[in-house]
């Protein structure tokens, strides 16, 4: 049987909804995590693609995923900021024209991660002798 190729390379597309909402979700997903990266923004800025309405459009839909439902499952909590700062004219012409700005951006979201600890690493610094409900007032009236 011979065919013309190009049916063959194609993944089927799937008609249940549910499957639809997720492959759609989990696309827009990757590309707002990727809106974390300066250097990417910096990319789209040069190719004019931040300048463009159906994409400006595109960026403000992609606001719900800073409501609580949608934000849980962001890994890098700077593609919100970006995300909150690509609503705004001033800063999408910014970030096309200026390097600066996006070395900055680099530099701060490098000097959260070098400072930023696991909330469990930190309590784990609590002497041995202190747990929780162990003061002063409990050892003494033990002792």
């Amino acid at each position: 049987m011979e065919g013309n190729g190009a049916t063959d390379s194609q993944t089927p597309v799937s008609t249940d909804p549910k499957a639809v909402n997720r492959a759609r979700f989990e696309l827009e997903l990757e590309f707002v995590q990727a809106l974390a990266n300066p250097f990417y923004l910096h990319s789209l800025a040069q190719q004019n693609i931040l300048e463009q309405p159906a994409f400006i459009n595109f960026l403000r839909y992609l606001m719900y995923f800073k409501e609580k439902d949608y934000a849980r499952f962001i890994h890098y909590p700077h593609a919100l900021h970006h995300l909150e700062l690509l609503q705004h004219a001033q800063f999408r012409s910014q970030m096309k024209k200026d390097e600066f700005l996006r070395e900055y951006l680099h530099q701060k979201q490098f000097d959260h991660w070098r400072t930023w600890r696991e909330p469990a690493a930190t309590t784990s610094s609590v002497p041995s002798g202190l747990v929780q409900g162990d003061t002063d007032s409990e050892r003494a009236k033990t002792a």
